[in-house]
């Protein structure tokens, strides 16, 4: 990552994603809406450097490896980190998308990931409520900022304590949607993700070779039919 004093621009333009060779995965369709599995290392979006092409996106509307139908006018109301696997809601056509995004501006989406962090939490569930800022000395990261922080709340609830290393499995419903919102709030509670390289300790990024951060269950309503409706990607770790 470049240092303090190097424009956005640069920074965004000298990434290189590595190639991801695992499928984007269709859990289900209809003639508005898709829910895929998108596995981690693979951008939702294509990046400005052409060396970035590669994405969710890219493979929806242009097919992947000639083995996925295409579908010319995917929209993304919903992206995941680069580094965040799971489940992503993809509209199928303008009004679809529209209504997709009206709810996601809305907050009537409920999301639920699963994550696996460093140590033993203590509590078996709780709310964090630390404000995120943008941190333009430390792009792409963010910061905790009680003064120019944004309003960030995250649940979570731990569904397993893990040994040998000592870690924990949590579920996190985030109730407001930031940037890096679960990986910062994982760090503020002082367990970072395993394979976060952005927030971490001395050793929770050396512990996965990926970030073990897993979108699981996203709850909205189709915009089609006006009911509730809800997809589930099962947890690859």
């Amino acid at each position: 990552m470049s240092g303090a004093g190097t424009p956005i621009h640069s920074v965004i333009d000298d990434f290189v994603a590595p190639v991801c060779a695992d499928p984007v995965v269709i859990l289900y369709q209809d003639d508005d809406i898709l829910l895929i599995n998108k596995p981690s290392g693979l951008l939702s979006l294509s990046g400005k450097n052409p060396l970035n092409r590669d994405s969710v996106h890219y493979r929806l509307v242009h097919g992947q490896q000639g083995q996925s139908p295409a579908f010319p006018a995917a929209k993304l109301p919903h992206r995941l980190d680069f580094g965040t696997s799971g489940m992503m809601l993809v509209g199928l056509n303008a009004d679809a998308a529209r209504h997709l995004n009206r709810q996601f501006q809305a907050r009537g989406i409920q999301k639920r990931y699963l994550a696996l962090l460093e140590g033993w939490i203590s509590d078996d569930q709780g709310q964090v409520t630390a404000p995120i800022a943008k941190d333009k000395s430390q792009f792409p990261r963010v910061k905790i900022c009680h003064v120019t922080g944004q309003t960030a709340v995250s649940e979570f609830r731990v569904l397993e304590r893990l040994d040998q290393p000592r870690r924990s499995l949590v579920e996190f419903n985030p109730l407001t949607g930031r940037t890096h919102q679960l990986r910062i709030h994982s760090q503020a509670m002082g367990h970072p993700i395993l394979g976060c390289d952005l927030y971490r300790s001395e050793h929770s990024e050396q512990m996965a070779d990926r970030l073990l951060l897993h979108a699981s269950d996203v709850y909205f309503e189709h915009p089609g039919t006006g009911e509730p409706f809800h997809g589930h990607s099962p947890c690859p770790f």
